[in-house]
């Protein structure tokens, strides 16, 4: 079963890697973590870093509201094909 950690794990065990102390093997074991995993967290945190200084945040809250609101539409469509699949298929090839 694949673990899973809090977003505030996360950014300490970041943090702790970017102060550069100490190695992120040693961190990791200290940690009980593997350290590819904070590895990953810290090329995450990095590549995301600019965008907290990006002006127009209300302008990325709308983007991500309106994928939200296609991601719903292509579901709810995806069901209704779904279900037109398996009623045709019922008629034209009855068991």
């Amino acid at each position: 079963m694949k673990k899973t950690y809090s977003a505030s794990f996360k950014a300490r065990i970041v943090q702790e890697v970017l102060k550069g102390e100490k190695s992120i093997v040693q961190i990791a074991a200290e940690n009980g973590i593997h350290p590819n995993a904070s590895g990953n967290w810290k090329a995450i945190a990095l590549k995301g870093l600019p965008s907290l200084f990006e002006k127009n945040q209300p302008a990325i809250a709308a983007e991500r509201q309106a994928h939200a609101e296609q991601f719903r539409d292509l579901d709810e469509e995806i069901g209704r094909l779904s279900t037109q699949l398996a009623f045709l298929t019922k008629i034209w090839y009855p068991r």
